[in-house]
């Protein structure tokens, strides 16, 4: 088995067999995110491939600063935007007035599956669905999601209160939880 060094620099030196190595690797993991931006498992896996030629092509930027996945990761996640920009997602521009999502109680989300959960956010509206996505499990910070999104950031913050609303609902209806 390879250590990380020397799968970076077989890959540097375009060896097929780092390269694989290396897609095994991540690729089960870095799938999970782009299903979280795509439309579709096809679509997912197009994500999937176009992120890892760009793996490929710039690997050799890798500065060694940070893990070696997170860097993959924002490569993934920022594939998976130039993908969803393509489809000319539209985002509702707020007041910055927010209003506080009701709570649902705790014990509703632990009687749901993961998969139930992340079903429930698949289902987003795409605007939703990818500020969640960049905010709560990406841990971006509105300002950025922003720039990433070409968006005020007033529009990231109302998508994501949106999002919470719409998911507590879908949680409160698939748990039965009266109001």
């Amino acid at each position: 088995m390879l250590t990380e060094q020397e799968l970076i620099k077989g890959c540097i030196e375009k060896n097929a067999a780092c390269q694989r190595m290396l897609f095994e690797t991540y690729s089960g993991r870095m799938m999970t995110i782009c299903l979280r931006y795509a439309l579709d498992h096809a679509e997912a896996e197009d994500i999937l491939q176009e992120a890892f030629i760009r793996v490929f092509t710039y690997i050799a930027q890798y500065k060694h600063e940070g893990s070696f996945e997170g860097w993959i990761r924002r490569i993934v996640v920022t594939t998976a935007l130039k993908t969803i920009q393509k489809r000319k997602i539209k985002f509702r521009e707020l007041s910055d007035t927010l209003h506080t999502a009701p709570q649902i109680e705790s014990y509703a989300v632990t009687n749901l599956s993961e998969n139930e959960l992340l079903k429930m956010i698949s289902d987003l509206p795409d605007g939703y669905r990818v500020v969640f996505n960049l905010a709560v499990i990406e841990g971006y910070s509105h300002e950025e999601i922003a720039q990433l999104l070409n968006i005020q950031p007033g529009t990231s913050r109302s998508q994501l209160v949106k999002a919470r609303r719409m998911l507590q609902d879908q949680i409160k209806l698939s748990q039965k939880i009266a109001v």
